[in-house]
């Protein structure tokens, strides 16, 4: 039995690697990520990494510049992939290439958080309350143009 697989274990080793060729182009690999069911994208939204899917939908700190119902396109997008396949750190992988739309839902605040200051034994004791503020994206589809 041994003997058996260790003929069949180089065989196998050569099928692996011809099935899972990377792509030798970032034009093949996009047409590759393309053809999958679903992509995801990791993009820089407010100085944070985010991994997105079509349909996520997205808490942030506050935007204070922008209305509800308005579209921002995110252009720092790291990484690009789906269920097989991923694209990164490459610097095609620009605006142009790939485009991911968020829209604004909502801006909400989250919940009462409570701050207490006390000092001992002077009798020292305060209680400071607030509420963060966020806003809400919903991310839309992932564009990927063909490339020619």
């Amino acid at each position: 039995m041994a003997s058996l697989f260790r003929q069949i274990r180089p065989l196998c080793r050569s099928l692996c690697r011809n099935i899972h060729a990377a792509p030798n182009s970032t034009s093949s690999a996009l047409d590759l990520i393309r053809s999958q069911p679903s992509q995801y994208v990791v993009a820089s939204v407010v100085g944070r990494k985010y991994l997105l899917a079509p349909r996520d939908v997205l808490t942030i700190p506050r935007l204070r510049d922008v209305k509800v119902g308005d579209v921002l396109t995110l252009d720092e997008i790291h990484e690009l992939g789906s269920r097989e396949y991923t694209l990164r750190g490459n610097p095609t992988i620009s605006p142009s290439a790939v485009r991911v739309e968020a829209t604004v839902l909502e801006h909400t605040k989250g919940a009462m958080e409570f701050i207490y200051k006390k000092k001992r034994r002077k009798g020292y004791q305060k209680t400071k309350k607030h509420k963060q503020t966020y806003t809400r994206l919903r991310i839309g589809d992932i564009d990927i143009p063909s490339v020619q």
